[in-house]
Parts: structure tokens; C-alpha cells; sequence
């Protein structure tokens, strides 16, 4: 749930108030498709294999971002060693690594207008040019600019690649299974983490970008071969021929179903024109009413912000945004091999850095699964405190091997890779889950991004300030149990101030920010839901449910 992964993630998806208006209208076509022609799907993995199939090379796109989130943690090293090619001061380093998150919201943006005028396949193929172009100057670079100017291209290309792909999902996968592929993002941006610490370990950093520009190529081919564009797009820009086209290869291997001359590709279809009609009629009906009601119909997506309901969960995930970011987190991750360098321990940094993203690849799969069987505050707050403990006993191991103690250098490297455990399990996750989560309707989009916009400038200033303050500190050690300070005051953050989402209704959240409450530790409890809403769609765990969690994923960029 990485703000450049999560979608990436989050992307990716989520950002700006007019795309979460369009996924919504996409959302609201799938969910209507579903509750009428449910009881004609089979849901044998057989039959849905041609949505998976096309799911997951519209998401192949998250491995460029992995390893480009991790190509920072390779290049510094390398570049900072006396024999470097291009040799680099530590200010301009911090930038190589910081210089990527900034890209951020702006591409988000771009991305919900491009996909939205040229389809989502498009947008993940176009997305492969300023990749490419991106690699290509990282690689045949002669000075730092232009290595800087590589990153915020292919920084600006990965966004945009990753962004459509929660969107297609969502629009194209079966109920039962789209969760889980919305889920394969984050996982294969963790696998392109690996990727990029297993190749930097053996290559150079120039050879390293010449290689990903593959990687930005083939799902480009793949996408253009074997994946058919979104039936819900076509069918909003009119093209009925070519989604009739996408949704018989999506349902190709459905059986014919019983009492009925249609098959299950024209029931979907004729329900998506349906929708779309109706959709149309509404925009009539509110284009008939008069300015001044338009007008007040819109003031709140504004003026919301200024209400309890908006700015005191902005506040709420700007402390936990920044808690989250000076935890050291992501500091970890674009400063990997320094990092491990820097701590004293005999093995090989590369190696280790390695370990770290196999360990994050592991627990992205595992995540999905603690979000929704666990609450947000407990699972905060078990991460924070694991975070805490584990890097207290790496710094104070640290400290021992730096002062001559005869402690083994293998010690710092567990704590360290179960500090990436414990922040996979909530505070690395969580806060991009609950920019979803806190705002009222009419304003979750503008909110979304506001919060989301913020969450990268704390990390530009977490990830550009770590060698200054690493300075001012004196020590690695230090460093580390500032860390593991912060991860405490984030789990009191959790505490005391976070309210819990978990199973909570839109209304009742709301209500919490309105409402004096005795603790900030909970909210009324939502009432469970009635048998017979679990008889509609029983291969969904319930329509409001995967509501919620469609909802969640099209809104949380990760």
C-alpha cells in the first residue's frame, strides 16, 4: 500500500475527486452486473481464467515501480565508492533518492484524465515511453541532472502505468476473485523489489537500467497481444462492437446459461447499456436544475474541508503520515544497502538488502488478509510497538559491534528484517487505507488527494533529510533508537487517537468527528448484516462488503 505501488497501487488509482467520481460510476456498473447475473456465473477458476490472465499483466506493470523504489538503494553505494564513473556528493544522492516521491500526485492526476480519455491498456502502454526514456538517461548518464531527470520520467511513467490497472480490475475481474487481484499490485511491486536488489548485487547500476527498460517493454507487448480493453470503458465512449469484442473473451469459457437464448458476454453487456442510459438520464435531470441549486450542491466538496468532519481526519493522518515516515520506513527502503552497511554487520549489504525485499515480497501477500480479519488501531498498534522493539535491539546490537563487543553481525540484519515484518503488518499499510476510511462522501476525493498529497512531501522531507540527520546524531545506533522512539509515539498515536474503521459504516465514522466521544479508541459498533443480503451474491461475502472493499481499493492508491 506504498504510495507509488498501491494501486499502488496504490498505485494504483485513487487521487484526484472527478476520478473517484468515474470509478465510482464504473464501481456502481460492476456491482449492478453482479447482483443481476451472479446466479448465472460459474465460479470454477477455470471459467474466470481469461479475467485473471488479463488482471495480472495489466498489473505487471507494478514490477517497473519496484524496482525503481529500489534502484535508490542500489545506485548510492555505487556511486558514492571512490572508483564511481559518475562520482556524487551525499546532497545529491538524497535527491536521486527523494526525487521520485515528489512525481506523485501530479501523475496521479494525469493519470485519472488520460485513462479516462483513452482507456485504461492505453494509458499502461503509454505509460512504458517516459519509463524508457526515464532508464535510458539513468543509464547513459554523464552527470547528475541527468540521473535526476531519468527519475522523475520514469517515476512519472510508473504511476501512470500502475494507476489503471486497480481500475481494470475492478471493471473487469469476478467478485470472488477481484479482491485477490487487486492485491497481485502491491505483491508484484514487492516483486520488483527483489528483482532490483538481486540484479544490483550482481550489476552495476548502468546495467541495471539498461535491463529495466525490458521490464517496461514486454507488458506494453503482452497488454497489446492477450488483453482486451475494459468493457465498461467502451461501452461509456459508445463503442458497443468492441465491447461485445472484450466481454465474449472474458467470458469465453462460461457455460450457456439455462432459460435463456443470450449468452452470459450479452447479459453483461445489455446490462452495462442499461446502466449507462440510466446514467445518462440522471445527468439530464441534474442538468435541468437551476445554478443556484447546482451551486449548493457543490459548495460542500469545498467548504467540507473546514467542517469537523474534514479537518479533523486530515489532521489525524497528517500526524500518523508523519509518524509513519520518520518511523523509518521508507528511509529503509531507498537507502537499503547503505543502511545495512552503515550497521556494522559482516554481511554482505547486497545480500541483505535482498532479504529485505524478499521479506516485504512475503508479507504483501499475507497483508491483504490481516486487513480484513483484523481491526486498523490493534493491528497499529501491534506494528508499532514490534517496530519499536525490533529496532531498539538492532541499534543497541549495533552499538555492541561498533564498541567492540563480541556480538555477532547477524543480529542487527534479523531485528532489521523483522522491523520490515511488523511494519508490513499495519503502520507501512494502514495509513493509505484510511485515507478511504475517514472522509465523509462529499469530499473523500479532494481529501484523498490533500491527505495524499501531503503523505509524499513528508517523505520527500523523511528520505532527503535521513544523511543530515544521521550527521547530526553522531551514529548508526543513534539513528536506529530514534527510530524505534518514533515507532513508540506512534503506537500511543494509536492509542489515544486514531478511531477504528474496521467494520465501521461511512455514517458511524462520520459521526465520531461530529459527536463528543469517550475515547478515541472506537466507534459505535455497525449492526451485523441480515441473512437474507448474504442470499444475493453467495459467492461475494456479502454486496455491501465488497462494496465497501471495491471502494476501499479504487480510492487507496500501495
Amino acid at each position: 500500500m506504498d504510495p507509488l505501488s498501491i494501486g499502488s497501487s496504490a498505485l494504483s488509482v485513487h487521487q484526484r475527486e472527478d476520478l473517484n467520481e468515474k470509478s465510482d460510476d464504473a464501481f456502481r456498473e460492476i456491482i449492478v452486473s453482479c447482483r443481476s447475473l451472479s446466479k448465472y456465473e460459474s465460479n470454477t477458476f477455470k471459467s474466470a481464467l481469461p479475467q485473471v490472465i488479463c488482471s495480472i499483466i495489466a498489473a505487471s506493470f507494478h514490477i517497473v515501480i519496484g524496482i525503481a523504489l529500489s534502484f535508490s538503494a542500489i545506485f548510492i553505494p555505487q556511486a558514492e565508492s571512490p572508483d564511481s564513473d559518475l562520482p556524487v556528493t551525499q546532497t545529491q544522492s538524497s535527491w536521486v533518492a527523494s526525487i521520485i516521491v515528489l512525481v506523485g500526485p501530479v501523475a496521479s492526476i494525469s493519470a485519472g484524465f488520460i485513462m479516462d480519455a483513452i482507456g485504461r491498456l492505453n494509458t499502461i502502454k503509454l505509460a512504458a515511453i517516459p519509463a524508457i526514456i526515464g532508464w535510458i538517461l539513468i543509464a547513459a548518464a554523464n552527470n547528475v541532472a541527468m540521473v535526476l531527470i531519468g527519475r522523475v520520467l520514469t517515476g512519472f511513467g510508473c504511476i501512470i502505468g500502475t494507476s489503471p490497472a486497480v481500475v481494470y480490475i475492478t471493471e473487469v475481474a469476478r467478485p470472488d476473485l477481484r479482491s485477490s487481484l487487486i492485491s497481485m499490485g502491491p505483491t508484484l511491486a514487492s516483486l520488483g523489489m527483489v528483482i532490483g536488489y538481486t540484479k544490483g548485487a550482481l550489476l552495476n547500476w548502468r546495467y541495471l537500467s539498461w535491463i529495466s527498460i525490458a521490464y517496461c517493454v514486454v507488458p506494453a507487448v503482452l497488454i497489446q497481444i492477450f488483453v482486451v480493453e475494459s468493457p465498461v470503458w467502451l461501452v461509456g465512449k459508445g463503442r458497443m462492437e468492441d465491447a461485445a469484442r472484450g466481454l465474449k473473451h472474458l467470458y469465453k469459457n462460461y457455460p450457456q446459461p439455462d432459460h435463456t437464448n443470450e449468452s452470459l458476454a450479452d447479459m453483461h453487456l445489455n446490462a452495462l447499456i442499461r446502466e449507462k442510459e440510466a446514467k445518462r438520464q440522471e445527468r439530464m435531470r441534474r442538468n435541468s436544475k437551476s445554478d443556484d441549486e447546482n451551486d449548493m450542491k457543490t459548495r460542500p466538496k469545498w467548504t467540507g474541508l473546514l467542517k469537523p468532519t474534514g479537518y479533523k481526519p486530515l489532521l489525524i493522518l497528517s500526524g500518523l503520515f508523519i509518524l509513519q515516515q520518520f518511523s523509518g520506513i521508507y528511509i529503509t527502503l531507498f537507502y537499503a544497502v547503505t543502511f545495512f552497511q552503515e550497521i556494522g554487520t559482516d554481511i554482505d549489504a547486497y545480500t541483505c538488502s535482498i532479504l529485505f525485499g524478499v521479506t516485504r515480497l512475503i508479507m504483501s501477500v499475507s497483508n491483504a488478509w490481516l486487513l480484513n480479519k483484523y481491526k486498523r488501531r490493534a493491528l497499529l498498534m501491534v506494528s508499532s510497538i514490534g517496530m519499536a522493539i525490533c529496532m531498539a535491539f538492532s541499534g543497541l546490537a549495533t552499538y555492541m559491534i561498533k564498541t567492540g563487543h563480541d556480538t555477532p553481525s547477524w543480529i542487527p540484519v534479523i531485528f532489521l528484517l523483522l522491523y520490515v515484518c511488523t511494519s508490513m503488518i499495519g503502520l507501512l499499510t494502514i495509513p493509505w487505507t484510511m485515507t478511504a476510511e475517514l472522509f465523509p462522501n462529499e469530499i473523500r476525493g479532494i481529501a484523498h488527494s490533500i491527505s495524499y498529497s501531503l503523505s509524499n512531501i513528508f517523505m520527500f522531507a523523511a528520505v532527503q533529510t535521513y544523511r543530515p540527520f544521521q550527521a547530526f546524531l553522531g551514529s548508526p545506533q543513534a539513528l536506529q533508537w530514534f527510530f524505534a522512539a518514533v515507532s513508540v509515539v506512534a503506537f500511543f498515536y494509536a492509542l489515544f487517537i486514531i478511531p477504528e474503521t474496521h467494520g465501521k459504516k461511512l455514517q458511524e465514522i462520520e459521526a465520531y468527528f461530529t459527536k463528543p466521544a469517550k475515547s478515541g479508541s472506537s466507534t459505535k459498533r455497525a449492526p451485523e448484516p441480515k441473512k437474507e443480503n448474504l442470499i444475493m451474491q453467495p459467492r461475494l461475502n456479502t454486496i455491501s462488503e465488497t462494496e465497501v472493499m471495491l471502494k476501499d481499493d479504487i480510492n487507496n492508491k500501495t
